[in-house]
């Protein structure tokens, strides 16, 4: 069975580990009525996208 030879280190630990973290949302606002919603999707509280109406209320 493979055994480390020596610790690894707190250092070397979180280098590797840099990448391991949740990464936030693309968030913009829209353009139509101002609500927080995720870039490139359709509007939840109006429906619209790309200054249409896709999903009528």
């Amino acid at each position: 069975m493979a055994v480390p030879k020596r610790k690894t280190s707190k250092t070397v630990k979180n280098k590797r580990r840099t990448h391991f973290k949740l990464r936030v949302p693309g968030m913009v606002a829209c353009p139509n009525c101002g609500e927080m919603k995720l870039a490139h999707r359709v509007c939840k509280e109006c429906g619209t996208y790309k200054g249409k109406e896709v999903i009528s209320n």
